[in-house]
């Protein structure tokens, strides 16, 4: 589930920050399945978080640049 940063530079401030905390939450989940089953098949899943995490916070930077 990957987000395109056009998408998220259609959503307001407030969506945006309700999309991280999901995504952040989403991460815990699943880092904590990881060390409470041992080693996951998903590490890709972790990666592709991370990663769409780092998308909402450089919107939301953008934005307090502006």
């Amino acid at each position: 589930m990957t987000i395109k940063a056009e998408e998220l530079r259609k959503l307001t401030d407030d969506e945006l920050k309700n999309k991280l905390l999901e995504l952040k939450k989403e991460l815990f989940n699943e880092r904590s399945n990881i060390y409470t089953r041992g080693a996951s098949k998903n590490t890709k899943a972790i990666h592709e978080l991370k990663k769409d995490i780092a998308r909402v916070l450089t919107v939301l930077s953008e934005r307090k640049k502006k």
